[in-house]
């Protein structure tokens, strides 16, 4: 069963802010097209019709990244993404973007499955997780990200 995806993406112009440097928002963009990209390499998707006019799908419940260094236009980032824990509802998944040899960023995503009824005013309630996902993804062999206590600052 799969439990980790490798991904590469260059970073584009558009993707750098004023002083050059690959914008802190892109790194958020990447793991969400990992994660699609890993989930379709599996059979599945973030948006899978669920019948009568409803769909699963796997909004945010958190989002976060750190950054070690920083990447410039036309650098290319290896892009490493795994589940670190599935709940009952959730999907963690781990992320460590890396350049060359070095690590660039470390993030984390936590998604939940929801049950959307566009018939209903897109009602939204969420679900445990369907079971083809639980019985297609598992928990890498891996521990999730130690990321740094955002509240307390200082260096990392």
């Amino acid at each position: 069963m799969p439990s980790e995806f490798k991904t590469r993406k260059r970073i584009e112009f558009a993707d750098t802010d004023c002083a050059g440097i690959a914008h802190f928002a892109v790194f958020f963009r990447y793991m969400e097209e990992a994660e699609h990209e890993f989930l379709r390499s599996c059979g599945l998707s973030v948006r899978t019709p669920a019948g009568d006019g409803a769909v699963i799908g796997f909004p945010r419940l958190s989002a976060r990244c750190e950054f070690v260094r920083s990447v410039t236009f036309e650098d290319v980032v290896d892009v490493d993404l795994w589940v670190s824990r599935l709940g009952r509802k959730t999907i963690q998944y781990s992320c460590v973007f890396s350049h060359g040899d070095e690590v660039v960023a470390r993030g984390e995503v936590v998604v939940i499955a929801c049950r959307v009824r566009e018939s209903e005013g897109r009602s939204i309630e969420s679900i445990p997780l369907p079971d083809r996902f639980r019985e297609t993804l598992e928990v890498a062999d891996r521990p999730p990200l130690e990321l740094r206590d955002s509240t307390r600052g200082g260096s990392p």
